[in-house]
């Protein structure tokens, strides 16, 4: 059993449930690189040092500041963070059941999962999963973890219960300034009955293993190759064509060899299968 990260409880109405949170996403494949000095391969060391004095300083010297202006700091001491903490209750209290996809995907974060703690819990556990498959919604609240408050998910996946953490909304940018085209024009009838045509001729249940992080694969052959003295093989960029008729590019991406394509009722059907991390449900 994997240690947990966090232990509390969920509560949803004057239900509770004594939970465990633990790591949902594996770091252990992904490759680390230290900084080295070109000449000898010795790694890099980092010191702090004043920028006024420019001598080292030592850690019980060193303390934390807002900047408020250019050189002006408001000093905040441990003290200060102790009483501007956030009370933690160790519970996630659910606030709101909201739709299953009403909620942008800029908004997840980082996933988790829920367990059970103890076999009493395990009904009540259950029971919140099942339901919320049922009636495909998802509980929203708040939770203190590592003495900072977080906005999170509760969705299950499979027989598990899983904990997302969102963004707030203050951390989310408006694309305001970016320089998008109007929804709904800047292209013909032809064009999106083409474009519909496309996505349906590579329209899949979603599969998470029919997709690998190659950079890695490579980046780790690389590393192998200059390990046994060999010289890193490096395949020619590919440029990517111009569009100057977008027509015919989409015609001939259509001409181009693929599966057949998906079902009529595909894309009726698309946004719960392409969907799958909740399909879950299709069960309950």
């Amino acid at each position: 059993m994997p240690r947990a990260i966090w232990k509390g409880a969920l509560s949803f109405g004057l239900v509770t449930i004594p939970v465990g949170l633990y790591a949902a996403t594996e770091r252990a494949s992904e490759l680390h690189f230290r900084l080295l000095h070109a000449k000898d391969e010795s790694p890099i060391d980092y010191k702090h040092v004043c920028e006024a004095e420019g001598v080292e300083v030592p850690w019980k010297e060193i303390v934390k500041g807002y900047a408020v202006s250019k050189g002006e700091f408001v000093v905040m001491t441990d003290k200060d963070f102790e009483r501007a903490r956030t009370e933690a209750t160790q519970t996630f209290a659910i606030r709101d059941f909201v739709p299953a996809r009403a909620i942008d995907f800029l908004y997840f974060d980082q996933p988790y999962y829920l367990a059970p703690q103890g076999k009493a819990a395990s009904k009540s556990y259950a029971l919140l999963r099942d339901a919320l498959a049922r009636a495909d919604r998802i509980g929203v609240g708040t939770f203190v973890l590592r003495q900072r408050e977080h906005l999170g998910a509760i969705e299950p996946v499979d027989d598990a219960l899983t904990l997302t953490t969102l963004r707030f909304a203050h951390e989310i940018r408006k694309p305001d300034a970016l320089d998008l085209p109007p929804t709904g024009r800047g292209w013909d009838k032809r064009e999106m009955t083409l474009a519909l045509q496309l996505i349906d001729t590579l329209a899949h249940d979603w599969d998470p293993t029919r997709y690998q992080d190659t950079y890695h694969d490579v980046l780790r052959e690389a590393i192998e190759q200059k390990l046994h003295g060999k010289e890193i093989a490096r395949p020619a960029p590919k440029k990517p064509a111009r569009v100057v008729n977008l027509a015919r590019a989409l015609e001939q991406s259509l001409a181009t060899p693929r599966r057949g394509p998906a079902k009529a009722a595909g894309r009726r059907q698309g946004a719960a299968a392409r969907s799958s991390r909740r399909a879950h449900r299709k069960a309950a």
